[in-house]
């Protein structure tokens, strides 16, 4: 007996299509589910970090001296969130691993810009020198990478926080921050002449042939040394009313954060 042939309505067609194409879709699907959430542990951990190297700049800026170790009380204050923000960069490194780790980049940014801020400071309190770019990954566990961009970027921000302590050490101390004597400096190096270097070396910064588009710190550089300059300008013209007008001030004077700023510069941002 012969067999009989049966043909596929539209219905049959249509739920062959799908059952044939839904296995590509669910895997695409996993793919930015994974995405997304990779992405949003990693904007959290980089808010953290931030915010942990907001806390230890806050404390650094109690320091009151320069090339000598952090207090004990202060430096065991800061431990404890170094300790915070080494465990969130392990905590995402299985997220940041060879392409993802560009690909990402933009996420972790503003942590890890906010975090050589932090150390940088911490180190040039200590050593009264630069950290190095080396010197900073090797702080950064995990293998992320620290990217010339948010290098340069954090210590841009750097001059912002030498300022604030050169203008609170005048203020509690009538004197500049200096560092320790050396044969060629008898007195020692203060912040001001530090700051003057930064800010020679930062404004012959090229930039021009950045071969990224979204290179943040060719998107940024004009704002950021503009910052830089007036944080600059704030010390020396406090330097200038103490040392020129200090003997008309009165007993506990503090130096005006904001003078010199008639000229309609912005205020430096406060953190």
């Amino acid at each position: 007996m012969a067999g009989t042939k049966h043909d596929l309505d539209d219905k049959d067609m249509e739920d062959a299509s799908i059952s044939h194409f839904m296995p590509m879709f669910e895997v695409f699907r996993n793919e930015l589910d994974e995405h997304h959430d990779r992405r949003e542990r990693i904007i959290k951990a980089s808010r953290d970090i931030t915010a942990l190297s907001k806390k230890i700049i806050f404390s650094l800026q109690r320091v009151r001296q320069l090339c000598s170790p952090i207090p004990p009380p202060i430096a065991k204050e800061i431990k404890t969130r170094y300790d915070s923000i080494r465990e969130l960069f392990t905590s995402i490194a299985p997220d940041l691993q060879e392409s993802n780790g560009w690909r990402y980049q933009k996420q972790i940014s503003g942590g890890c810009q906010e975090y050589v801020e932090a150390i940088s400071f911490h180190h040039y309190l200590e050593t009264q020198t630069l950290i190095t770019r080396r010197e900073a990954q090797d702080l950064i566990p995990g293998g992320i990478i620290l990217t010339v961009d948010d290098y340069v970027l954090g210590l841009f921000d750097l001059t912002g926080e030498l300022m604030r302590f050169g203008i609170t050490s005048m203020a509690t101390n009538a004197a500049l921050p200096r560092g320790v004597a050396t044969q060629g400096d008898a007195e020692g190096r203060d912040i001001l002449l530090d700051l003057r270097s930064l800010r020679s070396k930062f404004e012959s910064l090229d930039t021009s042939s950045s071969s990224s588009d979204w290179s943040y710190l060719k998107k940024d550089i004009e704002k950021k040394i503009e910052v830089m300059k007036q944080s600059v300008e704030k010390v020396e013209n406090a330097v200038y009313g103490m040392t020129i007008r200090g003997r008309e001030r009165p007993k506990g004077w503090v130096p005006d954060l904001n003078e010199g700023q008639e000229r309609g510069r912005e205020a430096v941002e406060s953190y």
